[in-house]
């Protein structure tokens, strides 16, 4: 009997990557997963490979930057499911490159897919989360770079998810809600492309990390996802957790 079972997780952003791993690693703990994302075909492809395996999921199609996308969601799960006992906030558009480089345009989706979407999620899901739901919020370790260029509006939102997250733990700590953040670094598509694209600069990336590699999205990161989600886990609340083989220090 896996450690999620009977539960129901809504993942955004669960179609490919991360989100993917995630999605994968707490179906095979028992959970119910709804698949969360843009691209119908995608979502739907993960849920057939959990099926297959074995798992329960369902796919529901969302565009994070729209608030009544976002409603329809939350009401669609519950429809389907009954209920939501575990979010992961893992959508996000990436805002990069230098501050007179990124489009105000391209700084906006950011936030919107990023710290906004998870503060409207979080809200949408509290009444169905009481009583001892979790949040899984994704953060990254760009603010803990010593050289942040190219990377200040990506570090910003990202930090503001922090922040709603400490917050969420400790205003919903007393409703039975945990909340916490990981930063993971993850083998994810975009990443793999980065790495085939910048083979130098990948590989002094690479050194930075004391295991000398990037996360494995099922493996590594979702199965830790997992474990965050569960009993094993239940007096963790409003952590930021680095799931980055040692790169990052949050001291």
């Amino acid at each position: 009997m896996g450690t999620l079972e009977g539960k129901v997780a809504l993942i955004t952003g669960a179609g490919q990557g991360v989100g993917q791993g995630i999605a994968f690693a707490m179906a095979a703990e028992g959970a119910a997963i709804a698949v969360s994302g843009r691209t119908l075909s995608k979502l739907e492809t993960t849920c057939e490979t959990m099926i297959d395996r074995g798992g329960r999921a369902q796919p529901f199609g969302c565009d994070v930057k729209n608030d009544e996308s976002l409603e329809s969601l939350v009401k669609g799960v519950v429809d389907h499911f009954g209920t939501i006992d575990i979010l992961v906030n893992n959508a996000q558009e990436v805002p990069l490159g230098p501050l007179n480089g990124v489009s105000e345009q391209s700084f906006t989706a950011g936030w919107e897919s990023g710290p906004l979407a998870t503060f409207r999620l979080m809200r949408l899901c509290y009444p169905h989360l009481k009583g001892g739901g979790s949040i899984v919020n994704l953060g990254s370790a760009a603010a803990k770079r010593w050289d942040m260029a190219n990377y200040g509006c990506y570090a910003a939102v990202k930090e503001a998810i922090r922040s709603l997250t400490r917050a969420a733990a400790c205003e919903w700590g007393v409703d039975g809600i945990r909340t916490n953040v990981v930063l993971p670094h993850a083998k994810s598509p975009a990443l793999v492309g980065w790495i085939d694209d910048n083979p130098e600069e990948a590989e002094e990336f690479f050194s930075t990390i004391p295991m000398r590699r990037v996360g494995e999205c099922e493996e590594d990161i979702g199965r830790f996802v997992a474990m965050l989600c569960s009993d094993a886990s239940a007096y963790i609340n409003g952590q930021t957790i680095a799931i980055d083989g040692g790169q990052a220090f949050l001291g």
